[in-house]
């Protein structure tokens, strides 16, 4: 019986990932207007409810990613919040359709690097090491 114990390597991706999503979750309490104003309105029950349970998932899909333990389940819940928030990137780049240029570009922007952290996310999950 092999007792040894072998750390797991530090993971970068995990951490770049998992530090985003901490710290955008945190953003949620700390700026929820900028969040209420994306959730489309017609979600019910408000825009509040949405702006801080998202914060909330993000801060333990975060944390999930951070810890090896946790990793692999963290990795494929955050492709699934990604996935879960696309409608208020969906619902910024139409609402802000009469927005300067420069606010169209980001809000446009966000699109498609959504899937960029949907594929990176299942990458993190389907390491062998995670």
């Amino acid at each position: 019986m092999n007792t040894t114990f072998t750390p797991k390597k530090f993971d970068l991706l995990a951490f770049v990932i998992g530090m985003f999503l901490l710290l955008a979750g945190i953003t949620h309490f700390a700026n929820p207007d900028f969040f209420n104003d994306i959730v489309p309105p017609w979600l019910p029950p408000s825009e509040a409810f949405w702006t801080y349970i998202s914060g909330v998932a993000e801060i333990i899909v975060g944390a999930m990613l951070l810890r090896p333990a946790t990793r692999r389940r963290g990795a494929y819940a955050a492709a699934g919040l990604f996935i879960a928030v696309y409608p208020a990137n969906l619902y910024m780049a139409w609402d802000w359709r009469d927005h300067p240029a420069s606010d169209q570009l980001i809000s446009y922007g966000r699109l498609p690097f959504q899937f960029l952290f949907i594929w990176l996310a299942l990458r993190i999950a389907q390491r062998k090491d995670s």
